[in-house]
């Protein structure tokens, strides 16, 4: 199974796409790196191009399930977490215009997933996913290394949720 998995961001939204063996165990990486989204310009332009550019993404990976990062929301940072359902509104568009199935995790989860803690430190997951991704080098990009791990772990889910046998 191919997995994107996209760590939404207004400034920078990383992906991960990986390829997985039926039991949702992540074995390749397709392709990942961050998406910058320029700052000095209006909402609408921000949005705009981070569709446009996601929506490539998805073009040239060809995932049959989109995984997307759900927002945390700190209730001194209510703006923080309207901006951030705007990116991710724009890439749940994108998935759903392609067609594809999409998943939603909690931050919680996709930390479980990858480390066995819900609370991991961002080293932590860099240093998770470089291991279970048999990767050579550790992504020195922290929402590219996120991104990798939402698609780890919506691998891992999207396998136990298949019917056995």
């Amino acid at each position: 199974m191919r997995v994107l998995g996209l760590d939404p961001g207004l400034r920078r939204t990383g992906y991960g796409c990986i390829d997985a063996n039926p039991a949702g165990t992540a074995h390749a990486v397709v392709e990942a790196g961050v998406v910058n989204v320029p700052q000095r310009q209006p909402l609408a332009t921000r949005l705009h191009t981070l569709h446009t550019e996601v929506a490539r993404i998805i073009e040239e990976t060809s995932p049959e399930l989109v995984v997307i990062e759900q927002v945390f929301v700190h209730r001194d940072r209510a703006q923080t977490a309207m901006q951030m359902g705007h990116g991710r509104g724009v890439l749940l568009l994108a998935a759903a215009q392609h067609g594809l199935e999409v998943g939603e995790l909690s931050p919680a989860e996709i930390k479980r997933a990858v480390t066995g803690s819900g609370r991991a430190t961002k080293e932590q997951i860099q240093l998770a996913v470089t291991s279970l991704l048999g990767l050579t080098v550790v992504p020195d990009q922290p929402d590219m290394a996120d991104a990798l791990a939402v698609a780890i772990a919506g691998a891992a889910r999207a396998a136990s949720a298949r019917p056995a046998g």
